[in-house]
């Protein structure tokens, strides 16, 4: 394989651009073959470098500006400046902000979030000044990190579009009543499926609850313990598992 295999995303914006990323062209070895793009989860941080890079020039931003964060469940935003992440994307990959989502209206400033099951959802603005990405798995989605990221943008709810990219799907995630219930407290008893919960039908309902219309949000339809040709999974493998990536930029040009 010649090189990082990326699920393009149509914004409908030729300002903003956005991909997902699979595991699939990259460097990692082991079970995290091979586009793995964690720093915190064990995987060779000169493979996560090697990867990183790849995909930018893949997808073509600045590796050297992109912003990632250490992310830990929460609904913290934060608000990325013109020199993005300082180099830190593709060289320490330390000194990171302890922060689940991010937003700019820096043209050139490339946000990503990571996510081994948990979804990734992007997100701009349909004039396309504003970009955001967040990591937005159950602990965060109750917390309200969407809700979060949408205000943060800066701009009218209803201007709003967004991503939801692969996740583990009702099929492969079982969870205990408790969990059930407080999900389906939060976004409705249409997020629970037997005896499991549905995160991208609870990623809609948090998107529709902050003012995003029906209408504006698209959803990737894979499930990523399903698929281990093109997805990481930790709910599947365990701890010892890359992650991967949904990335959203304003083109420099804008």
């Amino acid at each position: 394989m010649s090189g990082p295999v990326l699920i393009g995303v149509d914004t409908a914006c030729q300002q903003v651009q956005a991909v997902f990323t699979t595991r699939r062209g990259g460097a990692g070895a082991g079970p995290f073959s091979s586009l793995g793009l964690g720093a915190a989860n064990g995987d060779d941080p000169a493979a996560v470098r090697a990867n990183r890079d790849a995909v930018a020039q893949a997808a073509g931003f600045d590796a050297s500006r992109a912003v990632a964060l250490a992310q830990v469940h929460g609904a913290e935003v934060v608000r990325v400046g013109e020199a993005g992440g300082d180099g830190r994307f593709v060289g320490s990959l330390e000194g990171l902000a302890e922060a689940d989502a991010s937003v700019t209206t820096s043209p050139g400033v490339a946000l990503a979030a990571l996510g081994a099951d948990c979804p990734v959802v992007l997100l701009w603005s349909a004039d396309g000044v504003a970009v955001g990405a967040a990591h937005a798995g159950w602990r965060g989605l109750i917390a309200g990190v969407l809700e979060a990221a949408v205000a943060g943008l800066g701009v009218p709810p209803h201007s709003v579009r967004a991503a939801v990219g692969p996740r583990v799907g009702p099929c492969c995630y079982p969870v205990d009543a408790t969990l059930r219930q407080a999900m389906s407290d939060r976004f409705g008893p249409q997020v629970v499926n037997g005896d499991a919960v549905d995160l991208g039908l609870a990623c809609i309902a948090a998107l529709r609850g902050a003012g995003v219309e029906a209408d504006a949000i698209s959803v990737v339809g894979a499930c990523t313990s399903c698929d281990s040709e093109r997805f990481f999974s930790y709910r599947r493998d365990g701890a010892a598992t890359g992650r991967q990536a949904g990335i959203v930029w304003i083109g420099e040009s804008a």
